[in-house]
């Protein structure tokens, strides 16, 4: 067995290796060729984040769902990078939303240059996706368009809030859904469909993309809980210095307002809903949610997403790439581990 990728997704076959490394090769290239302009600013701050590398999650999930068609066709690299560019855009958006500072290691966007250069600089890479998607055809297009704006409005969502009487962790799960789960989706269906597979196998694909995407997202929320900078690459307790709610978050809030709560648990409300500005506040806050069952309570939805990600694959013939995909459901929940 070989890593494949940042990811560290092992596989287990010399030639869906090879495919699928050649496959992150050419999106890596495609990525830095779309970040390029003519103005030497621009390509520098499109191209911040791109260096600073990454998982490159969605573009592994498209090159091994391409496996159940022609892996060589010629949409195949092009719809992964479309997807990466569209992942990194909203990226820079989120950390002028969140007002961090670090991603991926490196400084954000926002606090090296400002918050206009950094939304700004989305906007382009938004672009850039645009024009590829164009010569990869209307229903692409129509596919993707979909997808951004389930992805924009989970954000929306996640602004606003849940209605009055709605379950906060059934709005949540929603809310990733649409921001983390559509595009990951897509990375499913456009792997399969350019790869021209059949139209039950771009379904199963896309389903258990957007499984995967919940989960994945899920294993997010502990990480910026449970990691510090080195592990995740970013500023740990960003969501909740800024007051966005997380599964571990929602579910502690869910057990303080149950009848009988326990006293540590309305305390450490009582400290969330205090100032997290304050260093230590935030480090107390951190340190408690820590070892709360509230978080062991998140692990254990980020392996039921996982596990019905893998469920969804059942369908399709036994193969090395179906294997690793059900590898990837294991790696995200180790990622949460």
């Amino acid at each position: 067995m070989t890593a494949v990728g940042p990811f560290g997704l092992s596989v287990r076959d010399q030639a869906l290796e090879a495919d699928v490394q050649a496959g992150l090769a050419a999106v890596e290239a495609g990525l830095l060729d779309a970040t390029k302009s003519d103005v030497p600013f621009i390509t520098e701050a499109a191209q911040h984040l791109v260096r600073a590398g990454g998982k490159r999650f969605r573009p592994l999930l498209v090159m091994l769902a391409a496996q159940f068609g022609d892996p060589h066709a010629p949409g195949v690299v092009p719809s992964a990078v479309v997807i990466e560019l569209t992942h990194l855009a909203t990226l820079y958006h989120d950390d002028v939303m969140d007002e961090a500072d670090v991603r991926r290691g490196v400084d954000s966007a926002n606090a090296r240059w400002g918050n206009s250069v950094a939304v700004l600089t989305g906007d382009f890479l938004f672009a850039r996706a645009s024009h590829i998607l164009a010569d990869l055809g209307p229903e692409a297009v129509r596919i993707q368009a979909e997808a951004f704006e389930r992805l924009v409005t989970g954000q929306i969502l996640e602004t606003a809030g849940p209605r009055d009487g709605r379950d906060p962790v059934e709005h949540y799960l929603d809310v990733i859904a649409g921001k983390t789960g559509s595009l990951i989706a897509v990375s499913g269906r456009f792997g399969a469909m350019m790869s021209g597979a059949d139209e039950r196998t771009v379904d199963i694909l896309t389903q258990y993309g957007e499984r995967l995407g919940v989960a994945f997202q899920l294993a997010d929320d502990v990480l910026d809980i449970a990691s510090d900078s080195h592990e995740s690459g970013k500023t740990p307790g960003t969501d909740l210095r800024e007051g966005i709610p997380t599964l571990p978050v929602l579910h502690l809030r869910a057990r303080a307002a149950s009848g009988g709560a326990a006293a540590e648990d309305l305390a450490l409300v009582e400290l969330l809903d205090s100032d997290l500005t304050d260093d230590v506040r935030h480090a107390d806050a951190l340190r408690r949610l820590r070892v709360h069952p509230a978080l062991e309570q998140a692990r254990r939805d980020t392996v039921r997403y996982a596990e019905e990600a893998r469920a969804t694959l059942a369908p399709l013939p036994d193969c090395y790439a179906k294997a690793a995909l059900e590898e990837l459901c294991d790696l995200v929940v180790h990622r949460a581990g």
